[in-house]
């Protein structure tokens, strides 16, 4: 069985959704939930699972620390769900193709430093776009350009706000999140 961790920096709606599906699946298991932040609610998810969790400082996810720990679990796929720090270099080529990242908008439009969450939505709002969606894409070196996995859209109405939108964005993340994690294994 192939053996997942999640690094995520807030609430952790999508981790959820992950951790659940993969109670059933025989393909994989989440054995770590790590954060960035000591207070992030997706810990708290995580002790719902009963998976380990993890926090981290800045300094340990650049400095190789957090790597080495994800190396010794033996984690095969790295999954960030709401995950807002640039992932570094050595992890990058630790877990080649191994790192995979779920954004709320149809890359490459709206991708890139500064663009997560609300600012998305907001963004996607302003420009009067007809539609939305997600992307699944493995990590590179470059904020959302690594090599597109999935994407999926949903229609944006003119009467829709940032938060209508958002609504509709997250139904996608977890419809096809864990199902694409899954034929990543």
């Amino acid at each position: 069985m192939k053996k997942i961790a999640i690094l995520a920096s807030g609430s952790g709606t999508n981790a959820e959704k992950i951790m659940e599906y993969f109670q059933s699946s025989s393909k994989g298991q989440v054995v770590l939930v790590a954060s960035n932040k000591k207070d992030a609610f997706v810990l708290e998810r995580a002790k719902k699972f009963q998976v380990p969790t993890h926090s981290f400082s800045k300094s340990e996810l650049e400095s190789g620390i957090l790597t080495d720990q994800l190396q010794t679990l033996g984690v095969d796929l790295v999954v960030l769900a709401g995950f807002l720090l640039k992932i570094p270099d050595n992890l990058i080529q630790t877990f080649p193709n191994q790192i995979v990242n779920i954004h709320p908008a149809l890359l490459p439009n709206y991708g890139g430093k500064g663009m997560y969450g609300a600012h998305v939505h907001q963004a996607v709002k302003d420009a009067g776009d007809a539609e939305t969606g997600i992307t699944i894409h493995l990590v590179n070196e470059h904020y959302d350009e690594g090599k597109i996995i999935f994407q999926a859209a949903v229609s944006v109405s003119p009467t829709d706000s940032p938060d209508d939108i958002a609504h509709k964005v997250h139904q996608l993340e977890h419809k096809y999140f864990p199902n694409v994690i899954e034929s990543l294994l």
